[in-house]
């Protein structure tokens, strides 16, 4: 797999390739990289094959946007050939309870702001990067049809919004004849697997494409933390690595490290390989500070697993789902009567 090999966003027409860059450490001096390294790492991306750079209003205060537009502005006939995705509902005028959230007046407001920051007329992917319980999902869906209509977006997508307004908006969308919801962008990785039961189960349902965020954790499955030393220098967001240092954790990293030894790779690229070939994950979002972190990340696209890999894995770090999806796993082999159905075998009731 390369970078050039790109993959349909749900079921969009838009391409985009099977890791997007995130852009949320650029312009950040206090956890991220300057400008000039931002630089150097989106064209390391963009050369290697990469299309999609993902961004946010919010990202180092309105910066990360800025960084990305002076990006595009330095690379004539670059904005084109790009997938540029930002996200909007963050506040970024205190004081100002319209300054953010989800509504009519607010999200417009905040698009012509992240149009005027990218130096852009149109942005391809518009994020609700967080449900607004304030607003009802038909303004905001309303209002993102608005903007598609407008020709300011091509295509929208809903980060961090738990599953039943998932379903509502794309529903509502549906049946409305708006601009439908083409993606969702769930935190996912080795060590948060939840998403896999409302949100995976409405990806699959509605043909919904998947770039998760933090595919290695905060940092915590990058390979720098270890018993012996669990403040290694130089880590970032240290407090939220360490809330997840358990020995689970560490059982992952070992069995990470083993495949990683055996594939000559590293046990980063193998946890954000294993992210990236999961059925239903369109394009990790990988965030890094340096273009030695984005090169480690594109040998993720190299790695192959085999069988007893992934169920080694798997077995390590499988999600306890909430009701009712345990009741579930049971009674649709008690539906089947004896039967065997697309290969799950049922079970005998016991009187």
């Amino acid at each position: 797999m390369h970078l050039d090999d790109y993959r349909t966003l749900g079921r969009s027409g838009l391409r985009v390739s099977p890791l997007t860059l995130g852009a949320m450490l650029f312009d950040d001096p206090h956890r991220g990289c300057d400008r000039e390294t931002a630089f150097e790492i989106m064209s390391h991306y963009v050369d290697a094959g990469g299309n999609m750079i993902d961004t946010a209003n919010v990202y180092a205060a309105g910066r990360s946007e800025e960084t990305v537009g002076a990006f595009l502005a330095s690379r004539p006939g670059t904005r084109d050939r790009l997938v540029i995705s930002t996200k909007f509902a963050s506040n970024l005028f205190p004081g100002d309870p319209n300054g953010g959230g989800a509504g009519r007046k607010a999200l417009m407001a905040q698009l012509d702001d992240s149009l005027r920051r990218l130096g852009t007329d149109y942005i391809d992917l518009y994020w609700l990067h967080g449900h607004d319980p304030h607003t009802p999902l038909e303004e905001t869906v309303s209002a993102l049809d608005d903007v598609v209509r407008s020709g300011k977006v091509r295509y929208v997508g809903l980060s961090d919004v738990p599953g039943w307004a998932i379903g509502r908006a794309a529903t509502i969308a549906e049946f409305r004849g708006w601009a439908p919801i083409v993606a969702l962008q769930p935190e996912y990785s080795l060590l948060a697997r939840s998403a896999e039961s409302e949100m995976f189960g409405i990806a699959r349902e509605l043909r919904l494409g998947v770039t998760p965020w933090s595919p290695l954790a905060a940092g915590v499955l990058s390979g720098r933390y270890t018993r012996a030393d669990r403040t290694p220098r130089g880590t970032a967001r240290t407090k939220a690595a360490q809330a997840r240092l358990s020995e689970r954790t560490f059982e992952i990293l070992d069995a990470l490290g083993a495949i990683a030894e055996r594939q000559d790779s590293s046990v980063a690229a193998v946890a954000l390989a294993w992210v990236l070939q999961q059925p239903l994950v369109t394009s990790p979002i990988v965030g890094v500070r340096r273009t030695a972190h984005l090169d480690g990340a594109l040998t993720a696209l190299s790695v192959t697993f085999a069988p007893d890999e992934l169920t080694a894995l798997d077995g390590l770090t499988t999600p306890t789902l909430a009701f009712p999806y345990p009741y579930l796993a049971g009674t649709v082999q008690l539906q089947q009567a004896g039967a065997t159905i697309n290969g799950v075998p049922s079970r005998t009731f016991q009187h």
